[in-house]
């Protein structure tokens, strides 16, 4: 291989010049050419412009118009993370990848999908914890939470720094009221909202790593109407309530293993991502887990329109739809 260094041919130095070239050679190293940078303005400017790369999974079609609908809500986050940053490279895919690559070459793996034994990643946990260990990113929305009571249960825990417990956590719909926000990148220009959504709480979270929560609110009494059920309600979750405790519905995870994770439990109803607050929260958190930076004091997101909330839904949209209803029901400034 040739060096990429300029070759030099001996030069002959008359002794006249000789003390003019000695100045020479002590100045030249405290002149930077023009148009050059030096090595640590270099490097810097490196930093700023590694593009980080995002691999976000939809799993399989669920609940019907409107709800779980993972790859149309990924395709929106997508829209929200390439606005919001110059740095990061974003794919949305359908189900796990067949190409090993794209894993491998991921900063940060974004799950959205049903959970228990529909989870798009149960046979994939060794592979997300490479990611992580590696210094990468997990990004788990709604369902995508919950894995089987057990082995797996225990490993998205550790992995993910929460997980819905089948017979300790709940998954009622109301409405959560989010006071306040924590000084952490992923609540950055982030204000408190409210939302009608499907906030699973009462979370199993890891003891080892260190979990910060995102998003709390009171859960109000109406969420334990429900009997007892797997999902539905136990005694331990009926005690937090009735003595007001804050629920955790988001969280981020930094586990002693390396890499970084973000817990958010809303995301049933495909029509709050057109509130700001919610979906910046999430864009922030795909950000911070694919080891973007995260500026404070950011302009808003720009707001999204009837057609972006309507494109990629995996079912058809049905004849008695309203969005003039859907705008009141969950309080929505969308533009036609």
């Amino acid at each position: 291989m040739q060096s990429s260094q300029p070759q030099f041919r001996p030069t002959v130095i008359r002794s006249s010049s000789l003390a003019i070239a000695a100045a020479l050679v002590m100045i030249v190293p405290f002149v930077t050419a023009p148009g050059r940078v030096s090595a640590q303005e270099h490097a810097t400017q490196g930093e700023q412009t590694k593009q980080h790369k995002v691999l976000m999974i939809a799993g399989a079609r669920s609940h019907g118009y409107g709800a779980h609908e993972h790859y149309a809500g990924l395709k929106m986050l997508e829209e929200s993370v390439l606005e919001a940053s110059d740095n990061v490279t974003v794919e949305v895919v359908r189900g796990w990848p067949k190409d090993a690559s794209k894993i491998d070459s991921a900063d940060a793996i974004v799950v959205y999908s049903d959970g228990g034994k529909r989870h798009v990643a149960m046979d994939h946990r060794d592979e997300i914890r490479e990611v992580l260990q590696r210094g990468g990113g997990l990004v788990a929305l709604h369902y995508a939470v919950e894995m089987l009571p057990g082995e797996s249960g225990e490993e998205w825990t550790d992995l993910l720094g929460g997980h819905f417990e089948v017979d300790y956590s709940v998954n009622p719909h109301w409405v959560a009221e989010f006071q306040s926000l924590p000084d952490h990148p992923v609540a950055s220009n982030v204000k408190p909202f409210h939302a009608e959504d499907e906030w699973y709480f009462h979370m199993r979270f890891s003891d080892k790593g260190k979990v910060t929560p995102l998003l709390q609110a009171v859960a109000p009494e109406e969420t334990m109407r429900r009997a007892d059920g797997p999902h539905s309600g136990n005694p331990s979750v009926r005690k937090s309530v009735a003595a007001g405790e804050l629920q955790t519905v988001a969280w981020a995870f930094e586990p002693e293993t390396g890499g970084r994770a973000v817990g958010f439990t809303g995301g049933h109803y495909h029509w709050n991502w057109a509130q700001e607050p919610m979906r910046r929260l999430v864009t922030n958190a795909i950000r911070w887990a694919a080891g973007d930076k995260v500026e404070p004091n950011a302009e808003p997101l720009p707001s999204v329109t009837t057609e972006d909330l309507l494109e990629n839904q995996d079912y058809p949209k049905p004849d008695s739809f309203d969005m003039d209803k859907i705008k009141s029901k969950f309080e929505l400034s969308v533009a036609s």
